[in-house]
């Protein structure tokens, strides 16, 4: 890897859930306790591992339906939040839609604290009808895109390192919050991650769930519009990183085709290098939704 590389790296952030999408008829452990990875920054850190662990433990003991315990976040862990928020406030002022913009007002998510995932969750069920539950991690994808048929979104609640504010190698906090929950707060994209998820328990073959795996990915995770003649970001993935929504404007804007976007190939580990574009939000909205329900 290069210096160059390196660098962006560490601005980067994308949704690992959507790498591998096995088929299988079991329905799949929701609440394992995470391995690090030698690699993960936060692999050394016995303090930071141990919180992990701690809250993975409230994720499998959680019971569907009863309050969200809340996370025993730090100080440390909060100020965290507060400088990921003041990179990321900025970029959303200039990259993101109408639609998340208006969303994130109706939410009104504190800036000095990492919100608990219970009061998150309220906020957005009074919205849209959706509920997020706590994981302790990555979850299969079928058991977390067939969650979403149900109005859930199954959320991890732990922060990232502090040594890489701006990068986290799997979902975190600050990635399902300002990424998946404000968006979720949306009427018309609460309703077509449900549609999601119904297409995908309709979904039979293991080819199949991979290209309707990559329409999700091109479209919830890193989907972008034109409003006023500017490119705005709708994706989740683009939206918790202030790295993406700089990057995507290098990107290889394409028409918004989603038979194309079904096959097309990306890169995790990376900024993306092509995106998909919709003419506007309420094209987006329309031409996903139809080839969710037409999905067979």
């Amino acid at each position: 890897m290069t210096k160059q590389q390196q660098r962006n790296l560490l601005h980067d952030h994308v949704d690992m859930r959507m790498v591998v999408t096995e088929l299988s008829d079991e329905t799949g452990e929701r609440n394992a306790i995470v391995q690090l990875d030698p690699d993960h920054p936060g692999f050394r850190d016995e303090g930071y591992r141990a919180r992990r662990n701690a809250i993975a433990r409230i994720a499998a003991n959680y019971e569907p339906g009863l309050p969200i315990p809340d996370a025993p976040y730090t100080a440390d862990e909060h100020q965290l939040w507060q400088t990921i928020r003041n990179a990321l406030e900025p970029a959303h002022q200039r990259y993101a839609c109408a639609e998340y913009l208006e969303c994130v007002q109706k939410l009104e998510l504190p800036r000095d604290r990492i919100p608990q995932l219970g009061e998150v969750s309220e906020k957005v069920q009074a919205l849209s009808g959706f509920r997020l539950e706590p994981v302790a991690g990555l979850v299969q994808p079928r058991v977390f895109l067939e969650s979403l048929a149900d109005g859930v979104f199954l959320c991890t609640q732990y922060i990232r390192h502090h040594s890489t504010p701006l990068y986290t190698p799997e979902p975190d906090v600050v990635h399902e919050i300002t990424g998946h929950a404000v968006t979720l707060a949306s009427g018309r994209l609460a309703e077509l991650n449900r549609l999601v998820g119904a297409a995908v328990r309709r979904t039979r073959s293991v080819d199949d769930l991979e290209r309707l795996s990559r329409v999700y990915w091109f479209t919830i995770e890193f989907g972008v519009v034109r409003e006023e003649g500017e490119i705005k970001a709708y994706g989740t993935g683009l939206l918790s990183s202030a790295g993406e929504l700089e990057e995507m404007r290098e990107a290889d804007l394409r028409p918004l085709n989603l038979e194309a976007a079904s096959s097309q190939e990306y890169d995790p580990t990376r900024f993306q290098p092509i995106l998909f574009c919709a003419d506007s939000f309420d094209a987006m909205y329309q031409k996903l939704r139809e080839f969710l329900i037409q999905w067979e």
